[in-house]
């Protein structure tokens, strides 16, 4: 469930936000060989593990990793041919604020993939949400909610019902 889902041409420019270790930029940039991947992320920590993962591709001048907020993303309109989000937006600021910027750097046609390990209806947000201050577990309406807010309108979403797992697909 997530990448799976999505075709990503050999040559995207692909945006990760909240790149965290950087694991998923090393996917990504093996999913668009002829592309180019930036990571965004809050933490410094994470920022410096990103570039360390991903030192041989930043070298090469396909992999960019910079110290930023998802409520700020500090790219130009169009930028981007696919934005990806992997556990990451449970701790956006004003989560409409943060999809907005996201459809501003999509090119059209682009795609927005949130991908959760929480859907919100697993019975297990509320205890997660005591324990992690800034933590939101959204359902799959909420998300939509604030999607269609931000002005996306293409929003498929698939859930493993078992697992409680999340796929948020968007088109621009």
């Amino acid at each position: 469930m997530g990448l799976s889902e999505v075709s990503i041409a050999e040559n995207a420019d692909i945006l990760d936000v909240g790149c965290g270790g950087g694991a998923n930029i090393a996917r990504l940039l093996s999913r668009a060989p002829k592309g180019t991947v930036t990571g965004i992320d809050y933490s410094s920590v994470s920022v410096k593990k990103s570039c360390e993962v991903n030192a041989k591709a930043i070298a090469a001048g396909r992999c960019h990793v910079v110290e930023g907020s998802a409520d700020a993303l500090p790219f130009d309109e169009y930028s981007f041919d696919l934005v990806t989000a992997f556990e990451t937006v449970y701790f956006w600021p004003e989560i409409e604020k943060c999809f907005a910027g996201v459809r501003r750097t999509l090119k059209d046609g682009g795609h927005f993939v949130i991908v959760n390990e929480d859907d919100g209806l697993s019975g297990n947000n509320e205890k997660w949400e005591k324990m992690i201050d800034g933590l939101h577990t959204y359902t799959p309406d909420e998300l939509r909610t604030h999607l269609t807010a931000a002005g996306f309108h293409d929003i498929a979403v698939r859930r493993d019902e078992q697992r409680h797992w999340l796929c948020v697909m968007v088109e621009k």
